[in-house]
């Protein structure tokens, strides 16, 4: 069963690579989904695949990558948007 979620990723999280790492872990556990920086310095992640892999993935969100500082992740489920690929939107 396809799992969906979007997150919002507050903290150190812009300026340390953040969002490649973000989706190097998501084409590790084969997920789908999008992720970009926001105006007010968080980052916002779209991202679905199966249940047990999501959950891996939440649970890297909330370490982030090595140069970041994760202050806080807000996540809810959504709908899945059926994404082909896990892209970086700038």
């Amino acid at each position: 069963m396809t799992k969906a979620i979007e997150a919002r990723v507050y903290g150190k999280v812009q300026g340390v690579w953040f969002r490649k790492h973000t989706q190097e872990q998501a084409h590790r556990l084969g997920l789908t989904g999008i992720v970009r920086n926001e105006p007010d310095g968080s980052v916002y992640v779209e991202a679905e695949g199966p249940e047990d892999k999501m959950r891996m993935f939440e649970e890297w969100l909330h370490r982030g990558s090595p140069l970041s500082r994760v202050e806080r992740v807000d996540i809810r489920r959504v709908e899945p948007k059926g994404y082909q690929s896990f892209e970086i939107i700038r």
